[in-house]
This record gives C-alpha cells, sequence and structure tokens, in this order.
C-alpha cells in the first residue's frame, strides 16, 4: 500500500509590477510501512485471546497465524468471539504457520503464552525463520533464561521475556524498589480468586528486587518460624502473605513502615485487558529490537522499554 505525500511551495520572484504570484504544488508517492505480522501462540487461552483482539485493533500490526492444540481448525476471530471471522484458522503446527510468514520477507513478531518447557524450542522455531519472540509464560526457570540469552546472541535475534505484562505492576515494583531505601520493614500482602502459583511471580520478583539492596527488613521478628507471619522470600527479610478467595481481583499490596507512618502501595487487576497496552508496547519494541540499545539480543523485563 502506498501514500500520496504532498507539499504546498509559495514561489516569490521578480516579476513585473501586476505580476501575479502563483503557488506551486508538488505529489510524490511513498511506500508506507507494512504491519507488523504477529503469530499468537497459545491462541486457545484467556490472555491470548485478549491479545488477538488487541493486535486487531491496534496500529501497525496485524495478527498473521494462530497456533494451539485446543480449537485446531476454528477461525480464531470466532474463537474470540469478534463480530466478524478473521479468516486466520488455530493450527497446532507452529512451524508451517512461521514458513508461510517467512515467504513474505515482513517483520514478525511471535507472542508466547504456552509452557514453560516449550518456551526455548519455540523462541529457536521462531528464530530460524527470522521473527522475533515476546515472551510471557509464568515460572520460566533460571536456566532456561540462560539458555536463550546465549541462543539469542549466537542467532543475533531479539527476544522479550516478560514475567509481567501490567504496566501498573511494573510501576509498583519501581515504587517499592525507592521506598525500600528510606523504610526498615515491609510485607507484601496478595489476594487471588484461586490458588494457582503462590506467592505469584508478582509477589516473587517484587521480593527479588527489594533483596540483594544491602537492607534487611523486619528485625525484629526476622527468625520467627510462626506460620501466620507469612513466607520469607530470599534472605533479606521480606515477607509474603498470600490470600485467596473465590471473587477476589487479582491484587498486590506492598506495606513499608517506619517510626509514626505506614506507606502503602496497591495495584490491583480487575480484567485481563489491563496487559494488552504492555503487549502491544512488547511487540513495538521487539520488532525493532536492536542489540546496541541492551548491549544483549535477549531482553528480561517490559520495564526496559518504559
Amino acid at each position: 500500500m502506498a501514500t500520496l505525500s504532498c507539499q504546498f511551495h509559495l514561489a516569490i520572484h521578480r516579476l513585473p509590477c501586476k505580476a501575479r504570484v502563483r503557488p506551486c504544488f508538488s505529489c510524490s508517492v511513498q511506500p508506507s510501512q507494512s504491519n507488523i505480522k504477529v503469530v499468537i501462540n497459545g491462541a486457545a487461552k484467556e490472555i491470548a485471546r485478549a491479545a488477538v483482539i488487541a493486535v486487531t485493533k491496534a496500529r501497525g500490526m496485524e495478527v498473521a497465524g494462530a497456533v494451539d492444540s485446543y480449537c485446531v481448525g476454528e477461525d480464531i476471530g470466532k474463537v474470540c468471539d469478534m463480530e466478524e471471522p478473521l479468516e486466520i484458522p488455530i493450527m497446532n503446527d507452529l512451524t508451517m504457520v512461521l514458513g508461510s510468514i517467512s515467504q513474505s520477507k515482513e517483520t514478525g513478531v511471535v507472542v508466547d503464552f504456552t509452557q514453560p518447557s516449550a518456551v526455548y524450542d519455540n523462541v529457536k522455531q521462531a528464530t530460524a525463520f527470522g521473527l522475533r519472540s515476546v515472551v510471557h509464560v509464568p515460572r520460566i526457570t533460571v536456566d532456561t533464561i540462560s539458555a536463550l540469552s546465549a541462543f539469542c546472541e549466537k542467532a543475533s535475534m531479539g527476544c522479550l521475556v516478560a514475567p509481567t505484562l501490567s504496566i501498573g505492576s511494573i510501576l509498583l515494583q519501581q515504587a517499592a524498589i525507592s521506598a525500600s531505601f528510606h523504610y526498615n520493614n515491609v510485607e507484601i500482602v496478595e489476594s487471588r480468586a484461586h490458588a494457582t502459583d503462590l506467592p505469584s511471580p508478582d509477589a516473587i520478583q517484587i521480593a527479588n528486587n527489594l533483596s540483594n539492596l544491602g537492607q534487611i527488613y523486619n528485625r525484629e521478628d526476622l527468625s520467627t518460624d510462626v506460620s501466620a507471619r507469612g513466607q520469607v522470600l530470599g534472605e533479606d527479610g521480606v515477607r509474603v502473605h498470600s490470600m485467596v478467595l473465590p471473587g477476589l481481583p487479582s491484587s498486590t499490596t506492598v506495606y513499608f513502615s517506619g517510626p509514626g507512618e505506614v506507606y502503602t502501595i496497591k495495584h490491583d487487576i480487575t480484567d485481563v485487558q489491563c496487559l494488552m497496552p504492555g503487549l502491544l508496547l512488547a511487540i513495538r519494541k521487539v520488532a525493532r529490537l536492536k542489540r546496541i540499545q541492551f548491549q544483549q539480543h535477549l531482553v528480561y523485563g517490559l520495564e526496559k522499554f518504559l
């Protein structure tokens, strides 16, 4: 698709009196930048269905493929309850989808919502076809991250591993780091509707961020073994309390206290839609990711782009 570019010039020359000044128009046709081709891997999951809708509505990108072992053959638009089908069937063969996109020679990004055990092979396949990857899969091991980093360096291909896509969650983490230099007591309290992955990846990330900063927290009861005091993450005394009740929003609260005051930072997630702005940002950034920006091809954490 091409865009029409027009410019207006007012040319004034030395002319005899009563001569008219005529404006000059020049037009040129310039090729427009093509959309980023996005492949959703793990397309039947709730977050992936929201991602399909978000990418479809976003400027500069489009859904080019959907991969999952469920709902195979069904149109991804219908699976996402969109008004009209996208005419893109869900396939269970990632290689076939990647092959069809690589032939177009256009910029492509694979968004991975699958499982920790599949991430390395998925990124490897995407890289082989010249596509970059955005990985949002909980509980990826350190060994997997190290292997991915080494592979991406060897292949010279960009990849983003994002433990969270919530911009609000990232802002909470950054605020907690700033506060940790001013308070000696800290507790993390989280609530979830279902008892899965507790402590949550968000709580673990916050605790890891607060650790190794030269601060020992909660000195008065650092060695207590009372279960009601929560779980200690790391060696610096950061405690996490997880509350599970059906109907509760996904919430994370960090409490800091000092003499005569309590400082509270809270973030609530009420819908998966809150992750979509972060996802779209991740896709756009990784599509033009260059090693010179971060001294490496694999970037860990969406906060690097904020």
